[in-house]
């Protein structure tokens, strides 16, 4: 399955769910993130559960012209009770996947990561962000923007895997993996380039299944079939990326808000590798920057 934009995607989470996802709304009194929950559910793609004070939640979806009695509202006194009441929702099977609300980050993932919360797998908690970038023929993923800072080959290799099995259940076939690094040649002074390079002989060898790795490979070979032929460079992979492996966290977190200020992309993102996505976005987000990862999330809950 190829995604060209975000919109539809959206449709077929829409059309495709049986039932509508539930997400656990953690410190749900925030207005921003309580006002792209209302679209979601306008939209037809979740079903939410609001954790967090009755009252302030109440009071903010009123300000929205929100009926209050239309949303399940579960009272927690602080954010640190709300984390911990939606990672039960998890464990119960109440709840598709989280979303981060009037809490921060620190907090939030601290609770999860606890062993009382019982929200790990085994596998790396990572994450994996979505660009709809205008020049580009299809969405495209992009992982580690977020979270690790400074991944080995191992790390490397983890996120890499979590990536793929999340854009599987999303319905993405095989996905075209790119590995970036600042050049296609393997140079063991640009330690990225022989980590690229390995990635992509292990996935050759087996051990890394489901995808098709290339790399190392210059950002404009990934995306750009025109810069690949003039490089001489004869790859399924290059100019038809689906998945974008980033070296690091700086480089990631650079070239995805590079592309979303700069280059007018739309972006959206999930924490994966837990037992549910978790959404996590900036109080600073505009309601499209909460809405999308949403319908992000929905659609990795399959």
């Amino acid at each position: 399955m190829i995604y060209r934009n975000f919109d539809q995607l959206m449709e077929l989470v829409r059309s495709n769910q049986k039932k509508k996802r539930t997400v656990a709304v953690v410190a749900a009194q925030d207005s921003h993130t309580l006002e792209a929950v209302s679209l979601a559910v306008k939209a037809e793609i979740v079903n939410p559960v609001l954790i967090g004070h009755k009252e302030q939640i109440k009071g903010h979806l009123a300000i929205l012209d929100e009926n209050p009695s239309d949303y399940t509202v579960i009272h927690t006194e602080t954010a640190e009770e709300a984390a911990y009441t939606a990672a039960g929702l998890v464990q119960t099977g109440q709840a598709d996947f989280l979303m981060k609300g009037l809490i921060q980050t620190s907090s939030l993932m601290r609770v999860l990561l606890s062993d009382k919360a019982g929200f790990r797998t085994g596998s790396l908690i990572s994450h994996l962000g979505f660009v709809q970038i205008p020049n580009y023929h299809k969405l495209m993923g992009i992982t580690d923007v977020a979270l690790n800072i400074y991944p080995d080959l191992n790390q490397k290799k983890a996120i890499l895997e979590n990536a793929v099995a999340t854009m599987s259940r999303m319905g993405f076939d095989t996905p075209n993996v790119a590995v970036l690094a600042a050049s296609e040649d393997i140079n063991p002074k640009i330690p990225e380039t022989v980590d690229a390079a390995e990635l992509k002989r292990l996935n050759q060898a087996g051990s890394l299944s489901g995808c098709i790795v290339e790399g190392p490979v210059s950002y404009d070979l990934a995306i750009s079939k025109e810069a690949a032929e003039i490089k001489g460079i004869d790859s399924k992979v290059c100019g038809d990326a689906d998945l974008l492996v980033l070296p690091n966290l700086a480089a990631g977190n650079i070239l995805y808000k590079a592309l979303r200020y700069s280059a007018g992309a739309r972006t959206a993102g999930m924490v994966i590798g837990g037992k549910v996505p978790i959404v996590l976005t900036s109080r600073a987000a505009e309601v499209d920057g909460k809405f999308l990862p949403l319908v992000l999330a929905a659609s990795a809950t399959y």
